[in-house]
């Protein structure tokens, strides 16, 4: 089969086998820490999972095997679950087991940040505030610009100064955490970062993936079940178990 695309044929209506000849192919346009990227017209990309996990603060940076399906296991139905909720996300279909088509708009350097407990960065950038795991009494929302080695807290009056819609995006990252929150229930949502992007037609796009791999996830029963466990330092076996548990919570 021809991985080629045919002048006239809408990538979008490319079968996985064609997409996957594509990525084969071609040499991905964006390679970042967690995926690969090949842009295909009609605004759409193909996004390959790498199955890395990574933690500036733990100094800890790893391949995971068998993270990259688990991911993308989640992010398939948190997508189906957020657009039912009237969220816009980025995601198409589902290709292979580590890739998926998507829609491309282009990432800012920003992401928005929704904190339902005092976790991770609120305790270390903010020491003395809160106390381990408080509950905080409203949802905190909070833009950190994303550069290396470590993002940074940016005020949002630096984002409006180059046009940035930042108060549509803190509220629609507040309906995230709704959904996602509502959707999971028992299981709790301590916190997660979203990317959002602007579509040709204008519109706020969640752009970035909605996995174990950017939030905090917490079971009924107090255990971890996403990305803490890799940063208290839990072994791979011990991290693909608890994602799948999560995955078999969610039947």
């Amino acid at each position: 089969m021809s991985s080629a695309i045919v002048p006239g044929m809408r990538s979008g209506d490319m079968s996985d086998d064609e997409l996957l000849a594509l990525r084969e192919r071609r040499e991905p346009d964006i390679e970042g820490k967690s995926k690969k990227l090949w842009l295909l017209p009609d605004d759409l990309c193909l996004i390959e999972i790498i199955p890395s996990i990574r933690s500036f603060t733990f100094n800890r940076d790893e391949m995971v095997a068998d993270t990259g399906p688990l991911r993308l296991d989640f992010y398939e139905r948190a997508a189906a679950r957020l657009a039912a909720d009237g969220v816009r996300t980025a995601f198409s279909r589902r290709v292979s087991p580590i890739c998926y088509l998507a829609e491309y708009c282009p990432a800012p350097p920003f992401e928005v940040i929704v904190k339902n407990r005092a976790v991770g960065s609120t305790l270390v950038k903010y020491p003395g505030l809160f106390t381990p795991e408080q509950v905080l009494p409203r949802p905190v929302v909070k833009f950190d610009y994303r550069t290396d080695p470590e993002d940074q807290p940016i005020a949002e009056d630096y984002l409006r100064a180059l046009e940035l819609p930042v108060d549509e995006m803190a509220q629609l990252a507040l309906r995230v955490n709704k959904s996602l929150g509502s959707w999971l229930r028992p299981v709790e949502v301590w916190d997660f970062c979203l990317i959002f992007g602007t579509s040709p037609d204008g519109e706020l796009v969640l752009i970035s993936e909605v996995s174990q791999d950017c939030m905090r996830l917490r079971h009924s029963d107090g255990s971890s079940l996403d990305k803490d466990l890799f940063r208290r330092g839990a072994g791979h076996g011990e991290i693909i178990s608890a994602w799948r548990r999560l995955l078999d919570e969610l039947g």
